[in-house]
């Protein structure tokens, strides 16, 4: 991998037609999560450590006359950095974490994963929702909305971006708030690939950590489908606060045939509060369940573990999400989904959006499918509004207009 390096020194690139084979393969594929590698074939590869590293590969674009792909380090299961003729920007080497107490504001480059800023802001007693899984980035996540943990609770992680710092397609940085390039940092909520610029910076706001997390977590047989779920919808109907709710369809070690689990996930100052709704939830729960584990203590750090084994990096992943109505019949649409999983691999994923999804969303992008579980080109589908897709091809028009960006894959316009 390329070489330490200070702000003195221009940043280590890999050129396709110079570089070793294997070299240049190594660079192509560096930090993909999906073990699908698609065959698409950038000029070069940046791996930049500084915010100057990363103006001079928009330079060397724009002298060059290519594009530019960036890649944060999530999930990306459509591979969306790997562009063909294009400049490969690796933000991995490009590191920053930094807290202001006064405000509760963290400074957070794009590369830094969910696990390390949790790690960083507990240890401070503040809390972000960030991603899932441990190894999703901070860059891609965020542009692309940030449905996290207690997403249903907190809000979307791009509701607490106050700020981002950002390199523009002609190389210049840049600041974007609600008061300074305000139609910037509204695609920096939501825009996800579309979004026209690099940026260096997201400037967070925290919360105060929570006390108490404890978790309950139940496994029926496939067969108790529609009971175990109608359950679940029954508890995300009285849900005010404090419970993350999931029903997870999946292949459980030991067990032949599908299950279907039920999380509840409860964070809260008051141990009375969680113990109660917790409590509750057991006390309604219907007959059939093979396992019950009821208000375990956990953090989010034993949380992450547990994504980290069932999302296991270098498998092939075709992923895909639809946002429901709160009046639709979930029960119903969703049964084939859970009862016909296809391999011991496979899985599908409800969670519920209440109370969150009973307030208007705030002055952001994002709309109808979560870009971070999704590939334009599989399917058609609204991830924004007919409003917001204009908007965004106007931004694009305006921040990027010689089409720098290489945006969304399998999308034209963006």
């Amino acid at each position: 991998m390329p070489p330490t390096q200070d702000q003195t020194r221009a940043p280590s690139i890999i050129w396709r037609d110079t570089a070793q084979p294997e070299d240049y393969e190594k660079a192509r594929t560096h930090r993909l999560f999906n073990g699908i590698v698609p065959e698409r074939y950038p000029t070069a590869t940046v791996f930049a450590k500084t915010e100057h590293d990363i103006v001079d590969a928009m330079k060397v674009a724009i002298e060059k006359k290519i594009r530019v792909s960036i890649r944060a380090g999530g999930h990306s299961f459509a591979a969306w950095s790997v562009r063909d003729e294009a400049l490969l920007l690796d933000l991995g080497g490009f590191s920053e974490l930094a807290l202001d107490k006064m405000t509760g504001i963290v400074c957070v480059s794009p590369s830094v994963t969910g696990r390390e800023l949790d790690k960083y802001l507990v240890a401070k007693g503040r809390a972000f929702p960030s991603g899932h899984c441990p190894d999703v980035a901070m860059g891609g996540y965020l542009l692309g909305g940030g449905m996290g943990w207690n997403t249903n609770n907190w809000g979307w992680a791009c509701e607490s971006v106050v700020a981002v710092d950002v390199v523009s397609t002609n190389g210049q940085l840049v600041r974007a708030d609600a008061d300074e390039n305000a139609d910037l940092f509204w695609a920096a909520k939501g825009g996800g690939p579309a979004f026209p610029g690099v940026v260096t910076r997201f400037h967070l706001q925290t919360i105060s950590a929570p006390k108490i997390m404890r978790s309950s977590v139940y496994v029926f047989p496939i067969t108790h489908y529609k009971t175990a779920l109608g359950w679940a919808l029954e508890i995300a109907s009285t849900l005010e606060d404090t419970i993350e709710l999931t029903a997870v369809g999946n292949y459980q070690e030991d067990i032949q045939d599908p299950c279907i689990m039920i999380i509840l996930l409860a964070s809260s100052d008051d141990e009375d509060h969680v113990q109660k709704l917790l409590r509750s939830a057991e006390n309604s729960r219907p007959d059939g369940a093979l396992s019950a584990s009821v208000c375990h203590q956990t953090s989010l750090q034993k949380e992450f573990d547990n994504k980290a084994k069932a999302y296991p990096v270098g498998q092939r992943y075709k992923v895909d999400n639809v946002f429901l109505r709160n009046d639709a019949d979930i029960v119903s649409l969703l049964e084939p989904s859970f009862t016909t999983l296809p391999t011991r691999q496979s899985m599908a994923l409800w969670t519920s959006m209440r109370p969150r999804s009973n307030r208007p969303l705030t002055n952001m992008a994002l709309i109808g499918s979560y870009l971070g579980e999704y590939d334009f080109q599989a399917r058609a589908s609204r991830c924004w509004g007919a409003e917001e897709y204009q908007r965004l091809v106007e931004l694009k028009r305006k921040w990027d207009p010689d089409n720098r960006i290489t945006g969304c894959l399998g999308l034209e316009g963006l």
